[in-house]
Parts: C-alpha cells; structure tokens; sequence
C-alpha cells in the first residue's frame, strides 16, 4: 500500500516516475486561460488568511459544502473566515473520490509545507500554520505566482476593459511574469440578453466611435480587438454555450442590429444569424494577427434563478448542456477555412459525450504548416478531475496527434490553482507510462520524455507566441 499522497501519488509504474520527476515535474507554466485578477496581481496583494486566499470566489467547494448540507452563512455569507474555514475543514474528509480532496491537500503541501490531512481536529493548527506564512512579504500574489514557476498568464478580459493594470505590468520590470490579457467578447454576442445596449454604450465610449449602425459595431469591436493584441493579447475565449451556425448577410444582420439597438428582442433565427456573422468577423481578425480562438461549449449556466437573483452568476449553479454541438461547429469552421481565414483554434465541451465529436473534428481542419492547429482543449471544469482528463487524452491520442496537444490550464480565480498542472501531468505521465508496461510503445525515454516536455509546457509556448 501507498503512502497518502507521497512523492509518487498517482505515478503506478516505474516509467511514470521517471517521467514525472525526471521530465514534467520542473517544467514551466502557461497559463492561457484563468479568471485571475490583473488588478491583485499588479497590487500584489497580501491575503489576510486561508479563507480569503481559498475559499473567497471558489465555486468549486461552494457547490460541494452545499451538498452536504453547510449553511450559505458559512460560503458566501457573513459568517467569519475562520468558521468559513472551519466549515471547509469538516466538509473535506467527506470528499473522498472529489478531485477537491487531492486538490486542497495538494495546495496544503505544495504552498505551506503541510502534509497532514485536514479535518475537523487539524483545523486549528493549519488556521495557524498556514496564515502564519500569508503574513509575511514572500507570500504574497507575485510569490505565489513565482512559487509556482509560472510564466505566462492569460486573464479573461471583457473588450470595454481598459486593460490598465496589464499596462503597469507591462511596464513593471520587478516582476518577469507576463501577464497578458484574454479576449472574452461575450457580451457582444448575447444580443438577446438584458443590459446588450448598455454594453454597447460602453463600447462606444472606450472605443470612441459612435455606434449608430452594424457597420460601427464591428469597427468599435475591431478597435478593441487591435488594441488588446497591442498589450499584448494573443488569445480569444468566447463562451457558447449554445452552439450555432445560420447563413446570412451582412445587410440582413444589419437589419437585425437595428432592431437591437432600439432595445427590441430579436428572434431566435436572428439571433443565431447575429452570432454567426460576428463570430466570423471576429474569426478573421484573429487569423490576420495569429491569435488562438478558443470556445467553451455547452455549458448550463445559472440554473437556479432563486439563487441566481440572491448571489448572480458564476456562484456554483452551473451544469452541463447537452446541445448538438457538430454540425454548426464544422459549418462555422468551414465556413472561414473557405476563406483561408480560420484561425489556429481551441475546442472545448462541458459534455464528455462531445469528446469523441471534437477529436475526429479537428482532423478536418489541420494544416498551413501550424503543428496541431486546432487542438480538442484540456478536460474542462467538471471534466477536469482523473477521469476526465484520462477521458479527454485518451480521445484525442486515439483520433489526433497526442504528443502536439497544449495541455492543461487552470480556469481558476484562485492564485493556489496551479497545483492542479501537477495533477494534470502526474495523470499525463502514468498514462504514457501504462502504454509503456503494456508493451504498446517502446521505453524510449528521450522520445517520451520530449512528448510530456511538450504537453506540459513546450507545445504551448510554441503555439501562442507570446512575446
């Protein structure tokens, strides 16, 4: 038997050791994709305690401790942070088979050199150990970033966003992190929602164009699209959770804007024609200045309008959809193939049942000399535990080109996150080294441990060119 969580937890063979510890475990980190706050980093902020460093902003342990029955007083509301803590602390041995338990216990070691278990009894002496370190000047945001041995990141950033704290970083020559914006034009595709034309009106102050047509629109976006990559931003990210392709015009979406701008809900075919035609500009540009489109697909966000009313979104009421997702995707991607205008491009499903889906889709748009230029995206929120990502490799290695995967990202508001990387490549390495003891692929360690090098960080660095 093990020991828990040891030097070679999840590593079941001799070559996944090897191939962690002698190949993965020092390699930098590419974050492209997180929620993490440009504003923290740039201040580098300084956590009161555990609670405020873990806890604040996770839905991920809001939604179990809800499930087990823990008051919201003691998530989101006014209870204080050490009963928040306390109340973590006693949900823990509970999540047995939840990534969450290796997770916090990875975080624990990792971060503050505790290798104990966290429970109900060790709650007291952990409070104390751990914010015993918070205090002092070594850890605060930029060491923990540092501890982490992270070299980029990319935030997610709403097009009106000045982008003022990415600038002071930029600038900032104490801290060689780069930390580049990600650009998450969302709500410029939700024309049915409430608060569109307030968006608009904030696209046209920050862009300073006057929006009184679908042809300003696109300038306004254009505008910002420039100027993010002009900081620095060399990747999209747009949240479809409904996938959807109609054919259309571009005097008929203007039409359509009209009808918008005069705050009138438009059809769902309209709708549908808007984003089709707006993603497709947006695809353009991202092709003419080499940037990554990613989408997140299938998501089922605010389930609980009760809730959602209380505590607003991205509160831990979200859920898998279960959209068609093949169709309107390959139609979107042909449709700017044909112009020679697709951009290199990242897929991702909430839905596992999407995996095999988007594995042989990929396959029909490589090319123009870019290795791997549309990648089936890492196992993503509740896919990213075991399972999943053992799911998602196994997927992509079985129809694509396995070694030219990007490997894993973080999609965290938590600055402790990043232990999940070593989670990712200790699943990586085991996986590889299972072929290995099965005889399905020769102990060549230079050429294996090149391809983990890759998947956990080279392969990245090559395909978004950060500067």
């Amino acid at each position: 038997m093990k020991n828990f969580m040891d030097e070679n937890f999840l590593l079941n063979n001799d070559t996944a050791v090897t191939l962690f510890h002698d190949y993965a475990k020092e390699m930098p980190i590419i974050d492209y994709h997180c929620h993490l706050s440009p504003k923290e980093i740039f201040e580098n902020k300084s956590f009161r305690n555990i609670t405020d460093a873990w806890l604040g902003g996770d839905h991920y342990k809001w939604r179990v401790m809800r499930a087990l029955g823990v008051d919201e007083e003691f998530i989101t509301g006014k209870a204080s942070d050490y009963d928040k803590f306390l109340a973590w602390a006693e949900a823990v041995p509970l999540l047995i088979g939840n990534p969450l338990y290796n997770w916090t216990h990875l975080e624990l070691q990792r971060f503050f050199g505790i290798n104990g278990i966290l429970n109900k009894k060790t709650a007291p002496h952990i409070w104390e150990k751990v914010n015993d370190q918070l205090i002092r000047e070594d850890f605060r945001v930029r060491d923990l970033i540092k501890k982490s041995n992270v070299k980029v990141i990319c935030t997610t950033d709403d097009p009106v966003d000045r982008l003022e704290y990415h600038l002071q970083l930029k600038d900032d020559n104490n801290f060689d992190v780069s930390i580049v914006p990600g650009f998450r034009p969302d709500k410029s595709l939700e024309i049915n929602r409430d608060g569109y034309g307030d968006w608009i009106g904030k696209l046209q102050e920050v862009s300073g164009i006057s929006i009184q047509s679908y042809t300003d629109f696109l300038s306004a976006l254009e505008s910002r699209v420039r100027y993010f990559h002009s900081v620095g931003c060399r990747v999209s990210d747009h949240a479809i959770d409904t996938m959807v392709y109609e054919e259309t015009t571009e005097e008929e979406v203007a039409q359509i804007f009209a009808e918008a701008l005069q705050n009138n809900k438009v059809s769902l075919e309209s709708d549908k024609k808007y984003k089709t035609y707006t993603l497709k500009f947006l695809g353009k540009l991202y092709a003419e200045l080499d940037w990554a489109m990613q989408f997140h697909i299938n998501a089922l966000r605010s389930n609980n309008t009760r809730m959602f009313k209380v505590l607003g979104p991205d509160t831990g009421y979200d859920s898998m959809n279960d959209g068609e997702i093949a169709k309107p995707l390959v139609q979107l991607l042909d449709s700017l193939d044909q112009e020679n205008a697709l951009p290199k491009t990242i897929l991702y499903s909430l839905n596992p049942k999407d995996n095999n889906v988007i594995a042989a889709m990929i396959g029909s748009f490589q090319g123009g000399g870019i290795p791997g230029k549309i990648q089936f995206g890492t196992a993503w929120w509740f896919n990213d535990t075991k399972d999943g990502m053992l799911d998602q490799m196994k997927s992509l290695a079985n129809m694509g080109v396995f070694s030219r995967f990007i490997g894993m990202l973080t999609d965290s508001r938590s600055f402790l996150s990043y232990t999940r990387h070593e989670y990712f490549r200790r699943i990586l390495c085991n996986l590889v080294g299972e072929w290995v003891e099965n005889g399905e692929v020769p102990k060549d360690l230079d050429l294996l441990g090149e391809i983990v090098q890759g998947i956990s960080y080279n392969n990245a660095k090559d395909y978004f060119n950060f500067q």
